[in-house]
C-alpha cells in the first residue's frame, strides 16, 4: 500500500517534470548515438536485412523519444503514465535491437541501465525491481534461447552477471534518489511554511499600530510599515531609492535619537532603548528621495521610539529595528484630565483666592492715602505689584478653564494680525515702525479669534521685554512653507533663548523674569493644541544684522489650514 501510494503521490509532483524532460531528451541523444553505431556497421558489410531491421527499429524508437519529449513539456499531466509509456518503449526496442545484434556478444545490454536508472530515480523501488526482473528475464531467455541452439559462445553466466549487477546499481540509484526525494519534500514543506509564517508577518506588521522602520547603520530606510508611514506622513513609493533620515529634515530627531543610540556603550544599549521625539510629518521633503507627503493635516507627532538591533553572521554590519509609538492620543487624554483638574481648581480659587486679594488691594489703596514715610510706601507698594502678580496669575489659571469653549472660526490671518498690532501699538505706547508684519497674503486659518488674540499678544509681550526698540525689531512674518500648512513666525532681535531656557520654555510657572508668572507661554501652547495649532521655538537659519545666514531663534505658530488661497 505504501508503494502505491509513493505511485500516486509522483502523480502531483511538480519537480519531478523536470527530471522526467532530461530523461527524454538524453534518450534522443542515445538514440542518435545509436544510428550512428548502425551506420558504421553497414560500412563494415553487416547483413543487409538485418540492418534493414535495425534502422527501422531505431529510427522508430527516435520518432517515439521526440514524442514523448513534446508530451513532457507540453502535456505535463499523467506523470506516471508518461513514465511506463516511455520504459516499455525502451525495454522494447532495446531488446529488439539487442536480440537482433546477437544477444550478450553484442554488447548492447548495456543499453538497459539507461532506462532502468531512470525508473529508479523517478520511480518507487517496487515498480524499478519489477522492470529490473523483467529485463533480466530478458536476457536470461535470450541466453536459454542461444545455449538451446548450441551457439559456440552462448553463455547464461553472462546474463546473470547483468541482472545482478542491474539489481545492485538500481537498488543503490533509487535508495540515492530516494533520499533526495525526502530532503526536496522536506525542503518544500519547510518553504511552504517559511512562506505561511511571512504572509502572517507581513499581515501583522502591516495591521499593528506601532510603526516600525528597519534602517541601516548610516540611517537609510531599508523598510517601513503602514503605520510608520501614516505615523511620518510619508509614502514610501520608490523601494529603489529610500533615503536616510539625516536627509530629511523633517525626521532628523528621529535621526538624531537612533545616532545617540548608536554611539551609547554596547552593555547599556539595551537597557533604555527608548526615546520621545516631536516631528512634523512630511514637512520639507527630501528631493529625488522616493518619498512623497501624503496630505495629512496632522502638525504634529509626538512619537516613542524604541530601538532594537538585529545580527546575522551572513550581515556583518547589522539593522535596527526602530519601533514608533504615537504618544500624542496619550497626551490627549492626559491633557483632558488635567483641564478637568484644573477646572475644578479654578472654581476653588476664583472663590477662595480672587476675594481675599480684592480686600488687599482696597486696603492697601487707603493705607496709601495715609502714609507719607517713603519707606512706608515702598512696603506698600511691594504688597500692591505682588498682589496685581497673583491676580495675573489667577487670571492666566481662568483661561485654561476656557479652553473647552472653542470657536473654530476661519479667519483672514492678515487683517486680524494687523488689528492685533495696532491695538498692541496703542495699548503700549510703541513706535509703528517697530513692529513689523511680513509677506502677509491672504491666508485664511481656522481659530478661534480671542484665543489666537490671547497667544499673540502673549508673544508680542515677550517680544517688547526682549527688543531693542528699533525700527522693525520686531517681525510677524506668516507663509506657507508646504502645501497644507501655515506658519506665523514672530521673533525680535534680542538675545535668542538658549537651548537649555528652550527645554523648559513651555512648562507651567516656569520663568526667568522676575516680574513673571511662568503661565503665559504655557497658556499660550495649551490655547494653540486646543485650535488644533502648535506653538514651539525654533531656530530657522535666517539673515542677520550683519548680513550672514545664521540659526535665529522665533516662536513658530503652526496652523490647521482652511481653503488657502
Amino acid at each position: 500500500m505504501m508503494q502505491v501510494a509513493q505511485i500516486v503521490g509522483r502523480e502531483d509532483r511538480e519537480t519531478l517534470w523536470r527530471p522526467l524532460q532530461t530523461f527524454t531528451v538524453t534518450r534522443i541523444v542515445i538514440v542518435l548515438v545509436l544510428l550512428v553505431y548502425l551506420g558504421f556497421n553497414t560500412t563494415k558489410g553487416a547483413d543487409e536485412m538485418g540492418f534493414h531491421f535495425d534502422w527501422e527499429t531505431g529510427v522508430a524508437y527516435l520518432v517515439l523519444s521526440a514524442v514523448f519529449a513534446l508530451l513532457s513539456v507540453y502535456l505535463q499531466s499523467r506523470f506516471m503514465l508518461q513514465l511506463l509509456a516511455q520504459l516499455t518503449v525502451d525495454i522494447v526496442a532495446i531488446t529488439m535491437l539487442y536480440i537482433a545484434a546477437g544477444g550478450a556478444r553484442s554488447g548492447l545490454a548495456i543499453l538497459y541501465l539507461f532506462p532502468l536508472a531512470g525508473c529508479a530515480i523517478l520511480a518507487p523501488l517496487l515498480l524499478a525491481l519489477f522492470f529490473v526482473s523483467m529485463v533480466t528475464l530478458i536476457l536470461l531467455a535470450e541466453s536459454a534461447y542461444q545455449v538451446l541452439h548450441s551457439t559456440s559462445d552462448a553463455s547464461s553466466s553472462r546474463a546473470g552477471l547483468y541482472g545482478a549487477a542491474f539489481f545492485a546499481a538500481i537498488y543503490v540509484v533509487n535508495r540515492l534518489a530516494a533520499k533526495l526525494i525526502k530532503q526536496e519534500e522536506l525542503a518544500v514543506r519547510r518553504g511552504r511554511e517559511l512562506q505561511l509564517q511571512e504572509a502572517i508577518n507581513r499581515l501583522v506588521i502591516a495591521d499593528m499600530g506601532d510603526g516600525i522602520l528597519v534602517v541601516s547603520r548610516n540611517s537609510e530606510v531599508l523598510a517601513a510599515n503602514p503605520a510608520a508611514e501614516r505615523m511620518l506622513g510619508l509614502s514610501f513609493a520608490s523601494r529603489q531609492a529610500l533615503a536616510k533620515l539625516v536627509e530629511i529634515p523633517a525626521l532628523v530627531p528621529i535621526a538624531d535619537a537612533f545616532f545617540a543610540w548608536m554611539a551609547r556603550p554596547a552593555e547599556t544599549s539595551g537597557a533604555d532603548a527608548s526615546a520621545f521625539v516631536l516631528i512634523r510629518p512630511g514637512d520639507h521633503l527630501a528631493e529625488n528621495s522616493g518619498l512623497t507627503f501624503d496630505g495629512r493635516r496632522d502638525l504634529f507627532t509626538h512619537l516613542k521610539l524604541r530601538f532594537a538591533k538585529v545580527t546575522s553572521e551572513d550581515l556583518p554590519e547589522g539593522r535596527t529595528v526602530i519601533f514608533l509609538q504615537n504618544v500624542s492620543e496619550i497626551e490627549n487624554q492626559a491633557q483632558q484630565l488635567k483641564l478637568a483638574s484644573m477646572g475644578r481648581l479654578t472654581a476653588s480659587i476664583a472663590h477662595e483666592v480672587r476675594n481675599p486679594l480684592s480686600a488687599i488691594s482696597h486696603a492697601a489703596s487707603l493705607l496709601n492715602e495715609d502714609i507719607t514715610h517713603p519707606t512706608q510706601s515702598r512696603l506698600l507698594k511691594i504688597v500692591s505689584d505682588n498682589v496685581v502678580r497673583l491676580n495675573r496669575m489667577i487670571e492666566d489659571i481662568l483661561k485654561l478653564s476656557r479652553r473647552a469653549h472653542v470657536n473654530h472660526e476661519p479667519l483672514q490671518l492678515s487683517s486680524f494680525l494687523a488689528d492685533i498690532v495696532e491695538e498692541f501699538r496703542e495699548g503700549h505706547s510703541i513706535a509703528p515702525e517697530a513692529i513689523e508684519l511680513v509677506s502677509m497674503r491672504n491666508h485664511r486659518v481656522r481659530f478661534d479669534p480671542l484665543h489666537l488674540r490671547e497667544v499673540v499678544l502673549n508673544l508680542l509681550s515677550n517680544a517688547v521685554r526682549y527688543a531693542s526698540g528699533r525700527d522693525g525689531s520686531i517681525r510677524i512674518h506668516a507663509f506657507s512653507p508646504v502645501a497644507g500648512r501655515i506658519e506665523l513666525h514672530v521673533q525680535d532681535d534680542g538675545p535668542a533663548i538658549t537651548p537649555k531656557v528652550r527645554s523648559h520654555l513651555f512648562e507651567p510657572f516656569y520663568t526667568t523674569s522676575s516680574k513673571g508668572t511662568g503661565l503665559g507661554l504655557y497658556v499660550a501652547r495649551e490655547l494653540c493644541l486646543n485650535n488644533d495649532a502648535m506653538l514651539d521655538y525654533e531656530y530657522r537659519m535666517d539673515m542677520s544684522s550683519e548680513g550672514m545666514e545664521q540659526p535665529i531663534g522665533r516662536f513658530v505658530i503652526t496652523f490647521a489650514v482652511d481653503n488657502p488661497l
